[in-house]
């Protein structure tokens, strides 16, 4: 691309995105790059549009191949998609009147429908008009009332606060696997994907990411899942101001469509590996001590449920 793009959308994929999918993304109007990071040794589709860039990452797995789309995205604004949501085909116009109305905010966060993946009328729903980012009234967050708003039930831009990544690590969790976790309520979020984010800082805060995947000397540690929470606080830590907003959050209708499935059929996932690379390289907020204690009982579950996820593929493959 000769031009920088607006945005750039950063998508990982093992090429099993159905064309519906395909036909959707590149129906995002303005100035746009597509970044699909495909794992080696898989087929590439074929996408004639000059705004796709299509990378083959050396290795397989979610963190990889999103941190190698990053590195290469252009754009003044970044959102990443996994290769099965939906974004809003104007999304870059409210960008644009986003970020010039507030040209010092980390991030917009998009209004985010989750739909059951079998939903297909309401999947393809048409979309209803975006909102004027640059007329909405603000909806404000204060000492006194810092939640003023049922989730969801406001007409403006909410302000969005940085995590509270300064919270004291909470001891009951070395001994009482059932806690339930306080610090993590309110309206600041965790996770990276869906979200725009300034691309400036996203590039600060990469080489960093990388270095807390070292272990000792040249070892590298790099989970395969669990990039998106891993990222999202990543990021709030690396430019950490207390209290700071950090931008806000659309109202409805909504501008992602995030397809959900029952965590039954979704594969095992080990969140709290990626999440330990916080405390390594962030050990002074308890807020992520927290995190991973609160999710380390979590681990035997998971194995359990890869243990029966391998039997039951083994069956399928000699009945």
């Amino acid at each position: 691309m000769n031009n920088k793009p607006l945005l750039s959308i950063v998508t990982p994929t093992l090429g099993k995105f159905s064309n519906y999918w395909l036909e959707n993304l590149l129906k995002v109007e303005g100035s746009v790059q597509f970044i699909l990071v495909y794992p080696p040794q898989v087929k590439i589709k074929v996408i004639d549009d000059p705004r796709v860039t299509v990378i083959v990452s050396p290795y397989k797995g979610e963190m990889p191949q999103r941190f190698l789309g990053l590195l290469n995205a252009q754009g003044e604004y970044v959102l990443a998609l996994d290769d099965d949501d939906f974004v809003h085909p104007q999304v870059c116009e409210l960008i644009s009147k986003y970020f010039s109305r507030f040209p010092t905010s980390w991030i917009l966060r998009l209004q985010k429908a989750n739909i059951d993946f079998k939903d297909e009328q309401r999947i393809k729903q048409p979309w209803a008009a975006i909102p004027e980012a640059n007329q909405l009234e603000i909806c404000k967050k204060t000492p006194e009332n810092p939640y003023p708003y049922q989730r969801g039930n406001y007409k403006g831009l909410l302000e969005v606060p940085i995590a509270p990544l300064n919270k004291k690590f909470d001891w009951r969790y070395l001994i009482w696997p059932f806690l339930n976790r306080q610090d993590n309520n309110g309206y600041h979020f965790e996770n990276f994907n869906n979200i725009v984010w300034r691309n400036d800082l996203i590039q600060q805060a990469l080489p960093d990411l990388a270095k807390a995947t070292k272990v000792v000397g040249a070892v590298t540690w790099i989970p395969s899942s669990g990039f998106d929470r891993l990222s999202g606080l990543f990021m709030q830590a690396k430019f950490f101001e207390q209290e700071a907003i950090i931008g806000h959050w659309l109202p409805k209708p909504e501008q992602i469509r995030y397809l959900d499935k029952d965590p039954a059929l979704k594969p095992p996932r080990f969140h709290v590996i990626s999440d330990a690379l916080l405390i390594k390289h962030f050990p002074q907020y308890g807020y992520f001590w927290n995190l991973v204690f609160s999710k380390f009982y979590d681990v035997p579950r998971t194995v359990a449920k890869a243990v029966k996820l391998k039997f039951f593929k083994k069956e399928q493959q000699y009945s």
